[in-house]
């Protein structure tokens, strides 16, 4: 696959002073080398990298297991922006800091895109305790609902085909793969949080990351101790959760198993809830190139561990096989 070099203004002026030819697209132009495509967190690199395939390298800016939110890049990431042909962002205001200098370093022509504004339009957006209406700012995590991930995957179709579009049908292939390996995932949730005990589908998490999830799917999102800052809750907070879990019985909560919480292990000790502190949300499991480094991967690790943790068995996710290409995941993932 060759890179894209997209010179718009020019050649859009080349394409109208050659009379009887055919309009230019505006991603086309002199091919040079590999598409270079940057990203930001890993989940987002992972499924950026299933729909590109071999037609691109797919370079993360975001260190997995850092809070995005507030992610001060380096300026090595700003070399990477003034590379790439194409920029790949979540949006929804996560990844602010990382999108500005984007903005500020990419070449001419370049586009930024942010596939989460694009799955999740404005009315479809979540405010809560993590993400109050009053800062305008929506809850951003996306991609921890599989139906919100598959749309987020169409939007990088059609940007990669807009850069690329020699490269349409391979990137429509990848997309209906993923698509498919999406939809299985998600069969499995709805037939195993069906053998959670009924009322039993409460999640209490350390960050505010499912809440599309918990909309989709039919789970009720009691609270999440460490909002978007980073702040411990107030003791007022930490004391209205330990009567949400207590009067909703929930056996288990879930805490990071990058983020330590000492909140919520002691509303586990007032309440007698497990705390379960392996939940990830963005920290991809294993290591660059194993198939459970992936988008797939880190989601069936988490619905698994939450069915389980709250008496379900996730028999239905556990088979869901994480091998959907014969081609590894070589996007590049900081450290």
């Amino acid at each position: 696959m060759l890179r894209s070099s997209r010179i718009v203004v020019p050649l859009a002026l080349a394409c109208a002073a050659v009379l009887g030819l055919p309009a230019c697209h505006a991603g086309q132009a002199a091919d040079d080398g590999p598409l270079l495509i940057a990203t930001t967190v890993a989940p987002l690199t992972s499924i950026v990298s299933a729909i590109a395939g071999d037609r691109a390298q797919v370079e993360g800016a975001v260190p997995e297991g850092t809070n995005s939110h507030t992610f001060e890049p380096p300026p090595r990431i700003a070399e990477l922006f003034s590379k790439a042909d194409l920029i790949i962002v979540n949006g929804l205001r996560l990844e602010e800091a990382t999108a500005d200098l984007a903005e500020r370093n990419k070449k001419s022509g370049t586009d930024i895109v942010a596939v989460g504004d694009q799955a999740i339009p404005r009315e479809q957006w979540i405010f809560d305790f993590s993400f109050p209406e009053s800062e305008g700012k929506p809850n951003p995590h996306g991609w921890t609902d599989p139906i919100v991930a598959i749309r987020y995957a169409a939007a990088v179709r059609d940007a990669l085909i807009s850069t690329d579009p020699d490269g349409a049908a391979q990137y429509r292939t990848n997309y209906d793969t993923f698509a498919a390996a999406a939809n299985r995932l998600a069969d499995a949730v709805r037939a195993d949080q069906a053998t959670i005990p009924q009322d039993g589908r409460v999640l209490l998490t350390y960050h505010d990351a499912y809440a599309y999830f918990g909309r989709d799917f039919g789970w009720k999102i009691v609270g999440a101790v460490q909002p978007r800052n980073f702040s411990d809750p107030t003791p007022n907070e930490v004391a209205r959760l330990i009567e949400q879990v207590k009067g909703e019985k929930v056996p288990t909560i879930f805490g990071s198993e990058v983020f330590p919480s000492t909140i919520l292990a002691e509303i586990g000790r007032a309440t007698g809830a497990r705390y379960e502190d392996t939940l990830r949300d963005d920290d991809l499991p294993g290591g660059p190139g194993d198939a459970e480094h992936s988008w797939l991967g880190l989601m069936r690790y988490d619905f698994i561990t939450m069915v389980r943790g709250l008496g379900g068995t996730p028999a239905r996710l556990e088979a869901v096989p994480l091998n959907q290409s014969s081609r590894p995941d070589t996007a590049r993932y900081p450290q």
